[in-house]
């Protein structure tokens, strides 16, 4: 949440009176106590006037901070103070002895942010990487693996639509003692809006370059005179070309959702997302030397026509119970599923004379369900004056994977003068399933922990989580049964302890450290003998500081961490063709991240990340080398100015540079991309018409046009970023 300093003046009843007519924000001081609002100073102002029928009174300034509703879709601020990513509790961040950021509402629509990818480049050591047109990110050096999270929940595979997302928060580093099997780099995770009690309604038409249209529009109120009950329709379309040959993605998504409030201490949500996407496949250019092939940028080594399709679905119920202002449960059942058709031809490394690549076709489909069920006990206790935080819980997670797909060569073209064979897409997409693949995995979680606090001003973060996981996998060249006769899996029980501090010696700094431990997503298949990969593991240790500047308008955080990454896969010594888990990886470095207003006119964002990686342990000739696609420098500073003086009044501009050192697209180092910095620009300009405010913007992104990659961790698939590119918009809000 975000705090807005407000002054209130304590009158006489009568003029208090007044005041309340006139709807000032201000309370009686019984008021202030009942409702227990934070006061930071209060001092003796000047006496009241009388008349002699009064009784003089002394008139009281009080200077507090009235909270302000992240929900609340005015809210301009670049500032959130409380999250529940790292504590599933609604904890201040500077009380979190943990690295987390916050992308929120206002950054989104300054930056016209529609992907995650939009978003988390406001945050240091993050990086996106190309992933077959799936969200994918590198953090703190290592891979996300596809994984994202909605609302605190896994959602594997699936790209989230913006319509109804409220903001973007990064968990820096191992988080599996709340989220059980996960990559340790940290957390990505997208809050979706709530229905809200007071009646909003927007619609937004976005355009821009490569004939880019988005249509967005939300509506939100009470269904009930009460406002017991409350909904949500969030709804986008999506038509866009690419500045890429024959890319283009079309998408529809709509998100229902609702709030049920029986009583002040019960509520029940229930929200549905649906999704519907068609999008190209792209195949990247292929890498030659030490650095990616010098061609045109909108080459696509593809085939004209052809585009995957993708449908999915999220259903979320949860609810919760306060039993008193102290102790509460929370339960909640969330399913996905994704069916994925794909229509893809792809490219191979390139040919030894380095001028040529083979193509193959893949053609196919996917299908991915997962549930996730958690339950909560959250409770407040003060033993000896020591607070306790305490949260217990559990939760069950599975999901299951079929894919099926062709995999045949079908030509060799010339990367500098392509010509492609005309192909029998039909035959094609009919011929023999060649690969064919089950995934499923399971975790049953118990976890602990307690935050206590000493004094106000020590915090102390400990607990656990305790796994018995099951994954498996099976594979047949032949047919889909015989994968699942083939179908092999093991089980893995492992303790997760995650213990912290952090000090506050004054209200705006806090100076902590963590420990955590972590069990890893990937290590699918088997070895040489058959027997299923142990798990990868991690270890973390982090120290740093948090500043609170300016009334709390401002924050930051400064963290330097060593993470450490077992049971890599990495080539057998015995057979090259198979694989064993006893690799390691270390990732060390600084963090820097800031975020708010230094003014009431000047917001700002603010990162920088070095990030030391290391291939410590490997059997591929690659130990000592840096892990792949992660730069040592990276950062980036946008600023954005909102005019006060009345005849500019609602005029806003902004700017900003985002930059990373130079990334190695592989393990074995074998090719580079080179250091980028790209420049983006905003103005904007909000009036309201009588009830109803209209804003119009437009954005230039990559303004210098600066050429770089999204890079694959291999030779073939390297994404070029978007040049040159300008969006407007025109958003109604009331």
């Amino acid at each position: 949440m975000t705090r807005k300093k407000t002054k209130c003046i304590l009158l006489h009843p009568a003029s208090l009176t007044l005041a309340l007519l006139m709807s000032d924000p201000c309370m009686a001081a019984d008021e202030l106590n009942d409702k227990k609002l934070p006061a930071k100073n209060t001092k003796e102002a000047a006496s009241v006037s009388k008349t002699p029928d009064t009784i003089e009174l002394k008139a009281m300034t009080v200077t507090g901070e009235a909270v302000q509703d992240p929900n609340d879709p005015y809210n301009e601020s670049y500032t959130v103070t409380n999250s529940s990513i790292a504590t599933k509790t609604d904890t201040p961040i500077m009380d979190t002895p943990l690295s987390i950021e916050v992308v929120t509402q206002e950054v989104l629509k300054d930056q016209q942010a529609f992907r995650i990818q939009d978003a988390v480049k406001n945050v240091s050591g993050v990086q996106q990487i190309a992933n077959d047109g799936y969200d994918d990110f590198i953090i703190r050096g290592f891979n996300t693996t596809r994984i994202g999270y909605r609302n605190g929940v896994r959602v594997p595979l699936l790209n989230l639509d913006f319509a109804n997302i409220q903001q973007i928060e990064v968990l820096k580093g191992p988080a599996s003692i709340l989220f059980g099997r996960i990559e340790p780099g940290g957390v990505i995770n997208a809050v979706t809006k709530r229905p809200q009690e007071e009646a909003y309604y927007s619609l937004e038409q976005r355009f821009g370059s490569y004939d880019f249209y988005r249509t967005e529009a939300n509506a939100t109120g009470a269904i009930t005179d009460d406002k017991s009950l409350l909904y949500r329709l969030d709804f986008s379309y999506l038509d866009k070309n690419s500045f890429r040959d024959f890319v283009f993605n079309d998408r529809i998504f709509i998100a229902p959702s609702l709030t049920w409030r029986p009583s002040d201490r019960t509520e029940f949500n229930l929200s549905y997302d649906y999704l519907n996407e068609d999008r190209v496949f792209d195949p990247g250019q292929p890498a030659m030397g030490g650095s990616v092939a010098q061609i045109p940028i909108s080459r696509n080594f593809g085939q004209p026509g052809l585009s995957d399709h993708f449908g999915s679905d999220v259903i979320d119920f949860n609810w919760s119970h306060k039993f008193s202002d102290q102790w509460q449960v929370r339960n909640g059942v969330v399913a996905t599923f994704l069916d994925e058709d794909w229509n893809e031809i792809y490219t191979f490394f390139p040919n030894d004379e380095n001028r040529t690549v083979d193509r193959f076709s893949w053609f196919g489909g996917r299908t991915t369900s997962s549930q996730t069920v958690y339950l909560d006990l959250n409770g407040k206790l003060d033993t000896f004056g020591i607070k306790h935080n305490i949260l217990i819980g559990g939760d069950y997670y599975s999901l299951e994977q079929d894919g099926t797909a062709t995999d045949q060569f079908v030509d060799t073209v010339d990367v500098f003068n392509p010509v492609r064979s005309d192909l029998d897409i039909d035959a094609l997409r009919n011929g023999p399933r060649g690969f064919n693949n089950v995934v499923e995995n399971s975790w049953y979680g118990i976890y602990f922990q307690d935050q206590i606090t000493l004094w106000d001003k020590l915090h102390i973060l400990g607990g656990g989580r305790y796994d018995i996981t099951t994954s498996g996998s099976g594979f047949s060249g032949t047919s889909l049964a015989d994968a699942h006769a083939n179908f092999t899996d093991i089980e893995i029980n492992k303790f997760n302890p995650r213990v912290g501090i952090l000090y506050q010696p004054w209200q705006w700094l806090s100076v902590y450290g963590n420990y955590v431990e972590s069990i890893g997503a990937g290590n699918q298949g088997a070895s040489i003998s058959g027997t299923p990969f142990n798990p990868e593991t991690a270890e973390q240790y982090e120290a740093g500081f948090k500043t609170e500047l300016f009334d709390s308008r401002l924050t930051s955080t400064v963290a330097f961490f060593h993470l450490t990454k077992d049971n890599i896969l990495t080539s057998d010594p015995v057979n090259p063709n198979f694989r064993v888990a006893i690799g390691k990886a270390r990732s060390q470095g600084i963090e820097v991240d800031v975020s708010g207003q230094i003014t009431d006119e000047l917001s700002l964002i603010g990162t920088y990340a070095w990030t030391d990686t290391k291939i410590l342990q490997d059997n591929s000739g690659n130990q000592g080398n840096r892990l792949g696609l992660v730069p040592l420098h990276s950062g980036s500073l946008w600023l954005k100015y909102d005019f006060q003086q009345a005849f500019l009044k609602g005029f806003s501009f902004g700017a900003g540079v985002f930059a990373a050192d130079k990334r190695f697209g592989d393990s074995a180092n074998s090719f580079s991309d080179g250091a980028y910095a790209r420049v983006d620009m905003m103005a904007a300009y909000k009036f309201n018409i009588g009830p109803t405010r209209l804003t119009t913007q437009v954005n230039i992104n990559n303004v210098t046009d600066a050429e770089y990659f999204l890079l694959p961790n291999d030779r073939a698939r390297n994404i070029p970023a978007e040049p040159l590119s300008v969006f407007g918009s025109i958003r109604l809000e009331y």
